[in-house]
């Protein structure tokens, strides 16, 4: 866990409240970063915050301003930000209970991990747990965090309880903006069918220890090189194979995953090319019929009776 929490305040569920800890569920401490250094005394760069009229700039002199409009600006002070308190600064207030399917995608964000905050809160925070987990549904809340008050939707998880914070309605773009430009066309339904094929073959559970970042990876294995003083040189760039035929790529793709693809339909010019050359061409009699029907045998007529022989004296 870290050493120090994101946020400290109180859970409220009506009158019943404790105190909790919000803890960052994710870590960027394994991701490679780059320090700027120069470029003949390797040695590193320092940012000195300047000023485009009196040069260098002490930190002591710098506050913070809104641009109003271009070139001007309000300037706020510390202490005057610290005066704009909110309920919420230190109370996360659960208000609303929903199903998780009512939450677009859109709006999930950041995951956390919310604790109480000493012994003497165990168990309250554990009674509004329990409760949350038998109705089965999402508690949202708000809480200000890092200067902003965030909606957080809280679910439990163990024992303790995950809270994802979610983008207000200001920050999520309307979709329609960018998919109304999408043509609506009707797909052919064999390739359809194929590609929901290639899908159903390529289903399994979600491992995440195989959906390691690859080129963090890569930039690891070059500093070691680097490191061992070796020159890395351009690696052979793969070629982009050209797609003419949809179909034909649909099919490959299904013959790489062990599939079979439904029988091949001939496309519309051809079957028209084979009609008109068959139209063309006289009717051909089957073998069954080339032949002459066979002739019938005449009824041949009854055998004469002999007559009957004479006794002797």
């Amino acid at each position: 866990m870290a050493t120090r929490p994101t946020w400290q305040g109180y859970l409220r569920l009506s009158l019943v409240s404790c105190p909790v800890a919000l803890y960052t569920a994710t870590s960027r401490s394994g991701d490679v970063s780059f320090n700027m250094l120069h470029k003949q005394t390797h040695n590193r760069i320092r940012m000195i915050p300047t000023d485009p009229e009196t040069g260098p700039v002490d930190r002591s002199d710098i506050v913070k301003g809104y641009e109003v409009e271009k070139g001007r600006y309000v300037v706020i002070t510390d202490e005057e930000i610290k005066n704009v308190r909110l309920s919420t600064t230190r109370t996360l207030d659960i208000e609303r209970f929903v199903d998780e399917d009512e939450i677009d995608r859109l709006y999930w964000n950041d995951p956390y991990f919310l604790v109480p905050d000493g012994e003497m809160a165990v168990e309250a925070f554990t009674v509004i747990r329990e409760a949350m987990e038998n109705s089965g549904k999402i508690a949202l809340g708000r809480l200000v965090m890092h200067q902003r008050e965030r909606l957080m939707a809280l679910e439990p998880r163990d024992l303790g309880i995950l809270a994802y914070s979610l983008r207000s309605n200001r920050e999520v773009k309307n979709p329609a903006e960018v998919f109304d430009n999408i043509p609506d066309v009707k797909p052919d339904k064999a390739m359809v069918e194929i590609a929901t094929q290639i899908i159903k073959q390529q289903e399994g559970p979600f491992d995440p220890s195989k959906f390691n970042d690859r080129y963090e990876d890569a930039l690891r294995a070059l500093i070691k090189e680097k490191e061992k003083g070796h020159t890395v040189g351009k690696p052979e760039q793969p070629k982009e194979a050209e797609v003419i035929d949809l179909m034909e790529a649909l099919r490959r793709s299904l013959g790489q995953t062990g599939g079979k693809a439904p029988a091949k339909k001939p496309a519309a010019s051809t079957s028209r090319k084979a009609a008109a050359e068959k139209a063309a061409e006289p009717p051909k009699i089957a073998a069954s019929k080339a032949k002459p029907a066979a002739k019938k045998a005449p009824a041949k007529k009854p055998a004469a009776k002999k007559p009957p022989a004479r006794k002797s004296a």
